[in-house]
Formats: C-alpha cells, structure tokens, sequence
C-alpha cells in the first residue's frame, strides 16, 4: 500500500515549545473513571520478577517514573507488586534483621505483596465508576495505587489496568491525600465514631 507523505512547513523560524498543561482538561471527580486508569492494552505495564533484587527494582522504578511494578512468576502470571512504600520503608529494615542478609540480597518476593494478599477493582465497574468513586476508594483503604481486573474470554482473570493516586491528582490538578493513619487506641475509636 502506498501511503501519502505528510505536508511539510518550510523554515519555520522563531517556535515555541509546548509545555506540559497542568491537570487534563475535562478530567474531574465527576468523569468517568476509565479517563485516569492506566489501561495495560494502551500502555505496557511495568514488570518485574519476584527474583530480581530490591535495589533492582528501585533503579526499574526511578527510571521507568513509576512507583509500583507488576511482580510476574515465571509463567507471566502476577505474583503481587511492589511499591517504592515496599522498598523505602520498614520492610527491608525487618527482612535484614531476620533473615541476616545483606540490604543488597533481598529479593523483591521479600518485600512485595503478593498476588493473593492483594485486592482489585473489577472491570465492570470501573466502566461505569466516577474518578470520585476511586478517589474515595484510595482514600478509604489507605492506598497509593489499585489494579483493575477483568475476565478474559477463556474465563481466567487479568489484570487490566491500574489506578495511582499520584497520577490521578496530576491529571485533576489538584493535591490528594491519603488519610493520616491512627496512632492511639483513642483516635481509632474517634474515626470508627
């Protein structure tokens, strides 16, 4: 097939150059939830095995601009995922001192969770969900990201897409929190009041 070569503008001089917007147009609490998922038919999710290292992993991370990947078992199938929360926080601390390992050799399998820890959104109803809903069920659970899970034709789950607060609040143009967490027995019992 022969294909049409695209116009060209000729010496096009003094240009400026666009700069990113801040938050999407048209993005709000009230769109539809699939305008800020990371959906894993568009866009390659990012992957890692549960034996590669956790230093690995950051370095994946920091370069991919993420901070969650895919653990993938030898089959491709999710083992769990791990977070920069995982690999930055106490976890790694409590694998050193009870394994007696150097930081260096912990694994990702050491500090990730794992596939049936986890919880997801279905797809279904992610297709008629409100960014809001997602906000809120973040916030609810106290977490930074959530997978959505669809069945395939064949009847197995996949995982579809992914939902990052982070990510969300760039595309609202606005600043999301995870609630503060209860220290004392008595703030929990004023939060469950």
């Amino acid at each position: 097939m022969n294909y049409a070569a695209l116009p060209v503008l000729p010496k096009i001089g003094t240009t400026r150059v666009c700069r990113p917007e801040q938050g999407q147009p048209g993005v709000a609490l009230d769109s539809p939830a699939m305008l800020v998922m990371t959906d894993l038919k568009r866009v390659a999710a990012a992957v890692i095995s549960p034996q590669d290292t956790m230093d690995r992993a950051h370095a994946f991370m920091m370069q991919r601009g993420v901070r969650m990947l895919l653990a993938l078992d030898d089959r491709q199938n999710l083992a769990g995922i791990v977070t920069t929360n995982d690999i930055l926080g106490e976890k790694p601390v409590a694998v050193v001192q009870e394994r007696r390992i150097r930081h260096d050799e912990i694994l990702v399998a050491d500090v990730m969770t794992p596939a049936e820890r986890l919880d997801a959104f279905d797809m279904h109803a992610v297709q008629s969900a409100q960014v809001g809903q997602v906000v809120a069920s973040l916030q609810q659970a106290r977490r930074h990201h959530a997978i959505v899970v669809q069945t395939s034709a064949d009847g197995t789950r996949e995982v579809r897409g992914i939902f990052s607060l982070s990510q969300i609040a760039r595309q609202l143009g606005m600043a999301l929190q995870l609630p503060a967490e209860a220290k004392s027995f008595a703030e929990i019992e004023a939060a469950l009041a």
